[in-house]
């Protein structure tokens, strides 16, 4: 088992998020963090205790049961608030997806990213309607970034709860090579809600979201 190596893919993952730095603040190589850089808090804590990379990730009470209890390897917070802070024992036993997800509350918990209401704005498109890139953008608070919103949906950290195949472009076309499933899944999905999909499109008078839908 390469340590060094499961530790840099940790650390790599954390600071994929927007507006992130590491830090090893205690002057000790064994605990390397990442943080938000607004308010400087730390939302992912890596270092190596009985033969394994461990890490302490931030967590709503509630996530943190659910948690523990999927897997053993999922502990209450070494040498920090148990109620609050999660340590995950990189032992193998942990699918990469639902570490890549503990990480991600993490983040949302302790940040006020644009990923953050980037998610929180698509989370509010009503079943049965889409919304556009744009659209999203604004909703997230800036309506220049739908750039920005098509870099974070395709990094969506849980599809199952962020619809992001409920989002297409400014004419109404579906994502070529959508990420979560691949080519003709996103037009399955939003067939399944009964949105009508003709040549890649849906037709945005019939379905986009409006004031009306909020």
């Amino acid at each position: 088992m390469n340590l060094d190596k499961i530790r840099a893919e940790a650390l790599k993952y954390g600071l994929s998020f927007a507006d992130t730095y590491q830090d090893a603040p205690f002057h000790d190589q064994n605990w390397q963090l990442v943080r938000y850089k607004y308010n400087q808090k730390a939302f992912l804590w890596t270092y190596e205790r009985d033969g394994f990379i461990n890490l302490n990730v931030k967590t709503d009470p509630e996530k943190a049961f659910f948690w523990r209890n999927a897997y053993k390897s999922v502990i209450p917070g070494y040498h920090q608030n148990k109620e609050h802070w999660s340590t995950i024992i990189l032992d193998g036993s942990i699918p990469d997806k639902d570490i890549k997800l503990m990480i991600a509350e993490s983040y949302d918990l302790i940040s006020d990213s644009p990923s953050k209401r980037i998610y929180d704005a698509v989370r509010k498109i009503p079943y049965g309607r889409v919304a556009t890139y744009g659209q999203v953008a604004e909703a997230a608070g800036d309506k220049k970034m739908a750039r920005a919103v098509g870099n974070a949906l395709h990094k969506n950290p849980d599809p199952d709860n962020i619809p992001c195949f409920r989002v297409v472009n400014s004419k109404g076309e579906l994502a070529g090579e959508f990420a979560f499933g691949g080519a003709g899944a996103q037009a399955k999905l939003l067939e399944a809600e009964g949105i009508e999909v003709v040549e890649g499109k849906v037709d945005l008078k019939k379905y986009q979201w409006d004031n009306k839908y909020k």
